[in-house]
């Protein structure tokens, strides 16, 4: 399932004392592309086309738990999973790549700048605020908390994985339309995360990243990492979000450049929903180029 062909290369990367599948094309300066929930790489197909078209090594990996890659029963926690990709980094015979990340792999995109920012030589972010301020969104009791109810739901122990994968995982094709934009998914696009859903420990790895994020709030892991995102990011940091994005706002990014010593930049995206990246591939593809240089 993870080995969709293409003009790509499959291969797995060893990092942090986990395997990773990648898939990989071009060569160049590394671009390397973390996807977020539901997806797994294959949501870059268009990035690993377009950059490597121009003079870019671009490289999508299945986070920890998803797709191709190893699925530990822990290691879920974002301080982990960051040593992940700078092991990736590292892995792929590079000290540092432009960081581009969707959703989850946004989160940790912003996470790699305030922990290894040795690694990060550019960042793009797309549809995922700081870290601190999702934070403080959700507890401000605003709109971002009602459109977070979800990460809620996720917490329960069991049932949102059953959920998830119950009637060949029909609940992923609506989480994909519930948060996209108009048109979004077709239908090859939700089968294929329909598939990958059900692959064995899928689910239950995804929802563990969602499980650690809550508890964590009030264990001294959680403090530990909520006080090492107050380091500014050094990279220079491009946010992308889209305007109907209906489960990280538009109004939760903006601002989100206080967190950024270097250069900053956000763009919002028009009537564009949570996939910036499949709804628009050729304008995000152009935005990452162009940061990317």
């Amino acid at each position: 399932m993870a080995l969709v062909p293409g003009p790509w290369v499959h291969r797995q990367v060893g990092a942090n004392g986990a395997r990773f599948h990648v898939a990989e094309l071009g060569e160049g300066p590394l671009v390397l592309l973390l996807h977020g929930f539901p997806e797994f790489w294959w949501c870059w197909r268009d990035q690993l086309v377009s950059l490597a078209a121009q003079g870019f090594r671009a490289v999508a990996v299945d986070l920890r738990g998803y797709g191709g890659s190893d699925k530990p029963p822990r290691g879920y926690d974002v301080p982990n999973l960051t040593r992940d990709v700078a092991g990736l980094v590292h892995a792929l015979g590079e000290q540092s790549a432009t960081i581009v990340g969707h959703d989850w792999g946004g989160y940790l995109g912003w996470a790699l700048g305030a922990l290894h920012p040795q690694v990060v030589h550019r960042l793009v972010v797309v549809s995922m605020p700081h870290p601190l301020a999702f934070t403080s969104a959700i507890r401000s009791g605003g709109t971002q908390l009602a459109a977070s109810r979800y990460i809620a739901a996720f917490q329960l122990p069991w049932r949102p994985e059953r959920m998830l994968v119950a009637d060949d995982a029909a609940e992923v094709g609506a989480i994909l339309r519930r948060w996209g934009g108009s048109g979004f998914p077709d239908a090859e696009t939700e089968a294929r995360y329909r598939e990958h859903a059900q692959v064995p420990a899928v689910v239950h790895s995804a929802l563990e990243y969602y499980r650690w994020s809550v508890r964590s709030q009030v264990r001294p892991d959680g403090a530990r990492f909520a006080r090492a995102m107050e380091r500014p990011v050094a990279a220079p940091t491009l946010q992308l979000q889209g305007t109907a994005d209906p489960c990280t706002l538009a109004s939760t990014a903006r601002g989100n450049g206080r967190y950024v010593a270097g250069p900053y930049a956000l763009v919002e995206l028009r009537g564009v929903g949570h996939f910036p990246h499949e709804e628009r591939p050729d304008e995000v593809s152009g935005h990452i180029a162009s940061w990317a240089r």
